[in-house]
């Protein structure tokens, strides 16, 4: 069996510079293991990935996993820029990226940069309206993840789907 080079290594141990490394190296290995396979082999996964890429942002972000219909990822794309509290999502230029990749299923995510998880009232009316456009074009929305620096949480899990 290999040795774990990673074993003696603590959080506490790691400069700024380290830090950046070894997040940049896990989300390689995380990407590389999505586009190889099914992102749904869980929700962790894909809450984990996602909190990796964009969880410390200091504004709100709106992105999209462009999935196959095996839910293998064609694409990750931050779509959408917003302030610390709020982001515009326009579905028309949502849809073109998912015509675009030739996607049939997504996965959407935005951060909370507060550090709270909770789905707002406005993300539970965003995640129904884009259900309801997706299912028009044949596109299937399997879930909303929302995720910031304390955690993440997955819409689908939580019963709004």
């Amino acid at each position: 069996m290999a040795e774990n080079r990673f074993a003696g290594l603590s959080v506490e141990s790691l400069d700024g510079a380290e830090r950046k490394a070894l997040v940049g190296l896990a989300l390689k290995v995380m990407a590389t293991a999505l586009a190889t396979g099914p992102v749904m082999d869980g929700s962790a996964t894909v809450k984990d990935y996602i909190r990796l890429k964009v969880g410390d942002s200091e504004r709100e972000l709106f992105g999209c996993l462009f999935l196959t219909t095996r839910h293998e990822v064609l694409s990750d794309q931050v779509l959408f820029h917003g302030t610390i509290d709020r982001t515009k999502v326009y579905p028309r230029e949502m849809l073109k990226r998912i015509f675009a990749v030739n996607a049939a299923a997504v996965i959407v995510y935005h951060t909370h940069p507060s550090g709270v998880v909770d789905p707002g009232g406005e993300d539970v009316s965003l995640t129904c309206r884009l259900r309801g456009l997706l299912e028009e074009v044949d596109v299937r929305l399997l879930d909303h993840v929302i995720v910031s620096p304390r955690g993440a949480t997955s819409m689908a899990e939580e019963g709004y789907f």
